[in-house]
C-alpha cells in the first residue's frame, strides 16, 4: 500500500526534487502550489496537484481537510514555503517582520495545523518535517537577516511543540536547517561564489526521505544540518 506524503511549496527548486524524490520511492504525492502557478517539471503519474493559498488559514485548513477526507491517511508532511529577505535590526521595521513571519511561519503553521491534529486520530504513525534556515541558529550570521531568522526560529520551537504533544502517537516534527541551496536564483544572486560548496535541493530531498522513513524512525526530536561544505 502506498503512503501519502503532502509536499507543499511543490513548484520551487527544493518542492521539485522532493517530489520527484518521493514519487522514486513509491509515495502517492500530494503537492500545493500557490494559486496560478504550476509545477515546473514534467511529474510523473501519483502526484495530486492543489492550488492554494497557504498564507489564508480557513483557505489552508478547507483544501487539507479535503485531501484528509480523500486519503484517510496521511503519512508525512514538507512544509516548503518560505522566503528571504536582507535587513538588521536598522532596515527591519515592523511591515518586514510581518511579512516574513507570514510567509515562514504562518504558511507552515497553518498546513501543519490540521495534518498534525489528523495525525493524532488516525492508527499510524505521522512525520512532518519543516525547513528551518542557518541564521536562525546562529545569530552571528542572522544580525544581517532579522526579520528572515526571526521568523525561522518559531519553526525551531514549533517543532518542539509538536513533539511534546505528538510523543504518544509516535509522531515526530523535524528540522532541517539547508545551508546555501544550490539553485539558479542563488548563482545568478552570488556569481562569484564557490558553486560547489552549496548543498543541493536534492540533498536535502534525500535528507527528507531519510527523516520520514523507517531508516529514521528511532530519530526524536530531530535537527538535520544539511549544510554541504559551508
Amino acid at each position: 500500500m502506498k503512503k501519502n506524503i503532502i509536499i507543499t511549496g511543490a513548484a520551487g527548486n527544493l518542492g521539485k526534487a522532493c517530489v520527484e524524490k518521493f514519487i522514486k520511492e513509491g509515495y502517492s504525492v500530494i503537492a500545493t502550489v500557490s494559486p496560478g502557478k504550476k509545477l515546473a517539471f514534467v511529474a510523473e503519474s501519483g502526484v495530486d496537484i492543489i492550488e492554494v493559498d497557504l498564507a489564508d488559514e480557513n483557505k489552508t485548513e478547507f483544501a487539507i481537510n479535503k485531501l484528509i477526507s480523500k486519503y484517510k491517511i496521511i503519512d508525512a508532511g514538507l512544509f516548503l514555503v518560505g522566503g528571504f529577505a536582507v535587513g538588521g535590526i536598522k532596515e527591519t521595521d515592523g511591515n518586514q517582520l510581518k511579512k516574513l513571519y507570514a510567509l515562514n511561519f504562518e504558511t507552515a503553521y497553518y498546513a501543519v495545523r490540521p495534518i498534525f491534529l489528523h495525525m493524532l486520530s488516525q492508527a499510524h504513525a505521522g512525520r512532518l518535517v519543516l525547513v528551518g534556515a542557518r541564521p536562525a541558529l546562529e545569530a552571528h550570521s542572522g544580525k544581517d537577516l532579522l526579520a528572515y531568522s526571526l521568523s525561522k526560529s518559531l519553526l525551531f520551537k514549533l517543532a518542539e511543540y509538536l513533539n511534546a504533544e505528538g510523543a504518544e502517537k509516535n509522531i515526530v516534527t523535524s528540522v532541517v536547517v539547508p545551508g546555501v541551496i544550490d539553485t539558479p536564483q542563488n548563482r545568478q544572486a552570488i556569481p562569484e561564489a564557490n558553486f560547489s560548496d552549496w548543498v543541493t535541493p536534492e540533498a536535502i530531498a534525500e535528507a527528507m526521505y531519510f527523516l520520514v522513513s523507517s531508516d529514521g524512525n528511532q530519530l526524536r526530536d530531530p535537527v538535520l544540518k544539511v549544510y554541504g561544505n559551508a
